[in-house]
């Protein structure tokens, strides 16, 4: 472990200048494996290279068998004022299909340690992960998930549908049959059941995955959908410091590698986001985008831009879309369970334009 931060603050040291960090996000993986000193030093290293500003919002992923009340008084002092809990659900039984250490009494008393650490003051804020489309899923089970998080009252709620990723166990089960996912009309009434009930005790949907309090919206978040840059550092992390994506090895030896050769080259150059890539971070926010200044802005003719609004002109009908003024956005609940629909036709626009062989349209 010390070895891969020696790699990782050697990243760190080695990257381009920039301003100070509003929003520092520690997570993948489990990084409260990590002692307090260790994360305090991380911290130093980032405000050494960049500086922190003011207030920032200093994140991290902390999963509910990982730790105890001292080891997060000991994060706090580090720097950190923001957590994020993952508990993925409150089913013992769901738990132990996921894999995961900890269970139902693990996840509640984490909760309870970071309420009394917000009421005290040492820390700012706090989210809870949970997972609503997993196998077996219903509406009544669901409803019983959303109630005991309710019932925590968590400023911040991240709720996410089981991704499954190549390679994995999951992945593996799926191929044979034997993980049955739920169908797309029950993921939409399930995120229906979410939306409402979420929004009856005060949260506001403000991106796809995330609800949040009043004044408790993740900045982090809002910075990585708005389509602004940010940096990422550490093995499978992925960075976008002037807007466009780089991304590091997943493994120990390549990210080695990468660091190393990272440290031999000159320092990375500005590069702009694609407008496509630049619209499906938009959407996945409640404020949508602006999408006829944002083709204007990357070049798009008027003809191309014609064709797009044509190909969307279905989803608008259907109620998917939303127009208001100069922004599109995703309609709430609808829109956002079915967002995949609609991000695949803006895909197949963007793969099909006469021009895009020819590299990055111009950015301002």
């Amino acid at each position: 472990m010390e070895a891969y931060l020696e790699q990782l603050r050697a990243e760190i040291q080695g990257s381009a200048p920039g301003p100070p960090l509003s929003t520092v996000y520690i997570g993948g993986g489990t990084p409260s494996l990590l002692s307090a000193e260790q994360i305090q030093s991380l911290l130093q290293e980032l405000e050494q290279r960049y500086g922190l500003a003011a207030g920032a919002e200093i994140s991290l992923e902390l999963d509910p068998a990982s730790f105890d009340e001292t080891r997060l008084q000991g994060y706090l002092r580090a720097g950190i004022n923001r957590v994020s809990l993952g508990g993925q659900s409150f089913d013992d039984a769901v738990l132990e299909r996921l894999g995961r250490r900890h269970r139902r009494r693990d996840l509640l008393e984490a909760a309870r340690w970071l309420q009394r650490a917000q009421r005290s003051g040492q820390l700012q804020s706090w989210s809870l992960d949970l997972i609503q489309s997993l196998p077996g899923a219903c509406l009544e089970h669901w409803r019983v998930q959303l109630q005991q998080a309710i019932d925590l009252a968590p400023p911040h709620l991240s709720i996410y549908d089981l991704i499954i990723e190549p390679g994995t166990v999951f992945a593996r089960r799926e191929a044979s049959g034997e993980l049955a996912l739920p169908e797309d009309d029950l993921s939409a009434d399930l995120l229906e059941l979410t939306v409402q009930r979420l929004a009856l005790a005060g949260y506001g949907h403000y991106e796809i995955s995330n609800y949040a309090l009043p004044g408790h919206a993740s900045r982090h978040n809002r910075v990585y959908w708005s389509g602004a840059g940010w940096w990422g550092f550490g093995m499978g992390a992925t960075a976008a410091p002037w807007g466009r994506r780089q991304a590091r090895p997943r493994t120990r030896e390549g990210y080695a590698q990468w660091v190393q050769a990272s440290s031999e080259e000159t320092a990375e150059q500005p590069s702009p986001m694609p407008f496509d890539e630049r619209v499906m971070v938009g959407l996945r926010r409640r404020e949508g985008v602006a999408l006829a200044a944002l083709a204007q802005t990357h070049g798009v003719s008027c003809e191309q831009f014609r064709l797009l609004e044509q190909r969307l002109e279905g989803f608008l009908r259907r109620g998917l879309l939303r127009r208001q003024g100069r922004r599109w956005s995703l309609s709430d609940p609808e829109g956002l369970a079915l967002s995949n629909a609609v991000l695949r036709e803006l895909l197949d626009w963007w793969s099909e334009r006469p021009d895009c062989s020819e590299g990055l349209p111009p950015s301002l």
